[in-house]
């Protein structure tokens, strides 16, 4: 029997052992898995598994590429986008508890968050574009990057950063088909650490993806 594996948090579906706690008997074929099940501990969708090849330990994360990749000459950010890598980066040092590194960076983020204006308001397609093009190109450049340096950190924060862009990307994809009522009537929760997106009733004791406690996962308020 085979395994199908979480592509957003690693949770493994075993054929075999079926999951009782969601009311899937034991030696359920992934096949025969209802189309509604949802990852008992990310809540991504059952789209969102593959199936786990023998002897592979956790799903696929982009690997750095084997021929070199040739960085953009030009990296010309926004302030959008600067205010952005900044706030990541004090959201990273909060994580490896530097709150001194944390705080500059976070001012540094203000910063630059005041001085972007909008460009106008983005359509899903237009985002899930973007999206598609760090999967299937920017993180391998990134890994391929950081894997150079041997920059360890960096390299965890892009396979968390890769989970989460998938997960982002599953949403998308589900609006963008006209499923938007998928968002009533529960919660939405984010991980301040990894950007992780939950949606439910109540948010889990610790985030599947970088394992930070609950507290560090907000509820997302909707717009009037």
């Amino acid at each position: 029997m085979s395994q199908y594996a979480c592509t957003i948090c690693g949770f493994i579906y075993d054929e075999e052992a079926g999951y009782p706690e969601g009311g899937i008997s034991a030696g359920t074929l992934w096949a025969d898995v209802p189309a509604d099940f949802v990852c008992p501990l990310c809540g991504a969708s059952k789209a969102e598994f593959t199936e786990k090849a023998k002897g592979v330990s956790s799903p696929t994360v982009s690997a750095p590429a084997d021929a070199p990749v040739e960085l953009p000459k030009d990296l010309n950010y926004s302030a959008a986008e600067l205010s952005a890598v900044f706030s990541n980066l004090a959201k990273g040092c909060e994580k490896q508890y530097d709150p001194e590194m944390s705080m500059l960076y976070q001012q540094l983020s203000n910063y630059y968050g005041a001085q972007q204006h909008t460009e106008g308001k983005a359509d899903f397609e237009s985002v899930r574009q973007l999206l598609e093009s760090d999967l299937s190109a920017g993180f391998a450049m990134a890994n391929q990057v950081a894997g150079s340096e041997k920059d360890r950190g960096s390299q965890r924060a892009l396979k968390w950063a890769e989970q989460v862009s998938r997960m982002v990307n599953a949403h998308l994809g589900k609006m963008n088909a006209g499923a938007a009522d998928f968002l009533e009537d529960t919660n939405v929760y984010v991980c301040e650490i990894c950007g992780f997106i939950y949606v439910g009733d109540e948010k889990p004791e610790l985030c599947p993806i970088c394992k930070v406690p609950n507290e560090k996962i907000t509820q997302v308020g909707k717009a009037a």
